[in-house]
C-alpha cells in the first residue's frame, strides 16, 4: 500500500457518513452499494475496500443493479462537464465519427433489448473494442447480459474507489 492510498484510505475512513455516501455515490448510484460500504468502515486496507465492494456488488439486487446503471451514461456520450465519464470513455473521444455514430446506434438497439445502458468498463478500451463488445453482448440473454454487468459494474467501482483512496488526506 503505498503512502498516498493509506492516506486516502484513512481521509475516506474518517469521513462523516454524509461525506462518505456522496463520495460513494459518486463512485456507483447505488444507495444498497454505498449502504454496505459504509457499514463495514473502518477499512484496513484498500483490498479490504475492494472486497466490500466486491461483495455489495455481488448481491444488489436488479433494482440496485438498475439504480447502478442509471448513473452511467451511454458509451461515446460522456456526461457534460463530468471528468470520470469522460477520463473512462477516452476511448471513444477520438473515434472516427462513422464509428461513434454506429455506437449510438448499438446503445440504442441495446437500451431498446435489455432496457438499460450498455454498461462496460470503458477505462483503457478503444472506440473499437467498445463497440466489438456491444455488438457480442447485444445477443446474449438478459440473464447472461445481467451477470455481465455485475462483472463490469465491480470492475468501473474497483477503479472509482482506487481513485477514491489514491486521493491525498
Amino acid at each position: 500500500m503505498t503512502s498516498t492510498s493509506a492516506s486516502g484510505l484513512a481521509r475516506f475512513n474518517a469521513l462523516e457518513e454524509s461525506t462518505a455516501r456522496a463520495e460513494l455515490h459518486e463512485a456507483c448510484a447505488s444507495t444498497a452499494w454505498a449502504r454496505h460500504l459504509l457499514a463495514a468502515r473502518p477499512f484496513a486496507t484498500p483490498e479490504d475496500l475492494y472486497a466490500a465492494s466486491d461483495a455489495a456488488t455481488a448481491r444488489l439486487s436488479a433494482e440496485d443493479l438498475a439504480e447502478a446503471m442509471a448513473g452511467h451514461p451511454p458509451i461515446g456520450r460522456p456526461k457534460p462537464g463530468d471528468p470520470t465519464s469522460s477520463r473512462e470513455q477516452a476511448g471513444m473521444a477520438g473515434a472516427a465519427e462513422d464509428l461513434k455514430a454506429e455506437m449510438l446506434e448499438l446503445n440504442l438497439a441495446y437500451q431498446e433489448k435489455f432496457g438499460h445502458v450498455f454498461l462496460i468498463c470503458a477505462t483503457g478500451r478503444t472506440g473499437e473494442q467498445m463497440r466489438d463488445a456491444a455488438l457480442e453482448r447485444i445477443g446474449n440473454s438478459p440473464e447472461r447480459e445481467r451477470e455481465i454487468v455485475r462483472t463490469e459494474l465491480g470492475k468501473i467501482n474497483r477503479i472509482r474507489l482506487n481513485r477514491l483512496v489514491e486521493q491525498d488526506a
